[in-house]
């Protein structure tokens, strides 16, 4: 049974509701399930769905496991912009879209894909691996052997380095 929640001013649980409602936002940007985020978070289903809805009653431990799950830093939680992509300053981070043109590697190994500029993670990954052995490893970017390494990690698959 959930604790009794504590007596918090308004402001309080306006941020509460707000941290809440971004964990909940990164969540679904990086398109995974509650149940997958509450497992990895050694937390019950139910405990995620209270701290998502910004509830008092859940510690502060909770919060920063669900957000450790996630691979978010307390400061670094930022809102999800209105096409659901996070503005992304980590670099172990898997944005929601990963754009073409930020990818030169990526690009190259996405010619056969014709009208969008953007793949989702898991389409990235995919290509990733499909095409690993025509990824030059001598003209690969700092910030792209990043993403592969988070999209590794995140959605697993590409084992062994690229």
């Amino acid at each position: 049974m959930p604790a009794k929640a504590p007596n918090i001013p308004d402001a309080v649980a306006d941020k509460l509701v707000a941290l809440g409602q971004q964990i909940r936002d990164h969540r679904k940007a990086m398109r995974i399930s509650a149940t997958v985020v509450a497992e990895a978070a050694g937390m019950s289903r139910v405990t995620l769905h209270r701290i998502e809805n910004g509830e008092p009653s859940v510690t502060i431990g909770a919060y920063l496991n669900a957000m450790e799950a996630l691979g978010v830093d307390f400061d670094m939680i930022k809102p999800v912009t209105a096409d659901n992509q996070m503005k992304d300053e980590r670099n172990d981070m898997i944005p929601a879209r990963i754009h073409l043109t930020e990818y030169p590697q990526l690009k190259k190994l996405a010619w056969q894909v014709h009208g969008t500029d953007a793949l989702t993670p898991m389409e990235a990954l995919s290509i990733y691996e499909r095409n690993r052995r025509y990824i030059d490893t001598e003209a690969l970017e700092t910030h792209e052997q990043q993403l592969i390494d988070a999209l590794r990690l995140g959605l697993g698959g590409l084992n062994g380095t690229v």
